[in-house]
């Protein structure tokens, strides 16, 4: 009998998704967000996201931290299409011993990041866990994103420039807690020459080659150009994971550095979108062995 971890993640989501309608989807299971076309506006971004307690965060991690990065986690991915958060439903399921302070503090981290990246909190469930299981919070939300200036993962080509926003690698260390969504960075982006995009969630070495799939490319990666956090390798720039930066795609025709603006993360080109590409590995798989 197959285990999950013998077809890991990718190949998990490719069968549970198979055979179910697209109808009235402009995108859906595949990328950073779902899109629906509502007829008139802005197109709708739809996401989910789930953290568990021992996988996504310590049991010791600030609560208020831990909320920001429910939340951020979506925003993120809104950031990923160029678009923005409109309105937010949170599940928590926690076991029946948790100090009611820890569920306050997980909403005001969540308060934090809607207060910093926009947003509404609409509403959501509260659930319990069997003793000793871990808490899991769920985050649902929908998003909004210009006709015209909406950017998929499949649209970049071959010789096409690759760019992450900020700084790679060590998110262990904290960072995983605390990034910033990059929504302003996101918009511009959309609006000056990216093809693709989506965001670094699990590891460059992991994401980038869903990114080149996606377009029908291979990768090629100059590692002595990734931008690293200070102390960080290549090796973990490549494959750490929970950057929450942006990965994108960019018309070399229309990209120009020097016009990228002032105040927003810093953007680095590591490489090209090529007919084939390098081979990489690590990064992080929900169902590896």
């Amino acid at each position: 009998m197959k285990r999950l971890s013998d077809i890991g993640e990718d190949a998990l989501i490719e069968r549970l998704v198979a055979g179910f309608p697209r109808e009235g989807l402009v995108t859906g299971p595949g990328d950073d967000c779902a899109v629906v076309d509502p007829g008139r506006g802005r197109l709708v971004l739809l996401k989910t996201d789930a953290i568990v307690a021992g996988v996504h965060f310590e049991d010791t991690a600030p609560a208020s931290r831990v909320g920001w990065k429910a939340a951020a986690r979506v925003i993120s991915d809104f950031a990923a299409m160029g678009g923005r958060p409109e309105h937010l439903l949170v599940t928590v399921a926690l076991p029946r011993t948790t100090p009611v302070r820890w569920a306050e503090g997980l909403y005001r981290g969540i308060r934090r990041c809607l207060d910093r990246c926009g947003g509404v909190l609409a509403g959501g469930e509260t659930t319990s866990v069997p003793d000793g299981s871990s808490a899991v919070i769920s985050v649902a939300g929908t998003g909004s994103v210009a006709r015209g200036k909406m950017v998929l993962r499949s649209g970049g080509k071959p010789g096409d420039l690759l760019a992450v926003t900020g700084r790679l690698g060590g998110s262990i260390g904290g960072r995983h807690l605390r990034f910033e969504p990059r929504l302003a960075e996101g918009e511009w982006l959309a609006s000056h020459g990216a093809t693709a995009m989506m965001d670094l969630s699990d590891g460059l070495a992991k994401d980038l080659p869903r990114l080149a799939a996606a377009c029908g490319c291979g990768a090629v990666v100059d590692r002595g150009k990734l931008p690293r956090h200070r102390g960080c390798s290549v090796e973990q720039a490549m494959g750490d994971g929970e950057d929450y930066e942006l990965l994108v795609a960019l018309d070399p025709r229309k990209w120009r550095s020097r016009d990228w603006p002032e105040g927003l993360a810093p953007v680095s080109v590591i490489g090209r979108l090529a007919e084939e590409g390098d081979v990489f590995e690590g990064g992080w798989d929900h169902f590896s062995p």
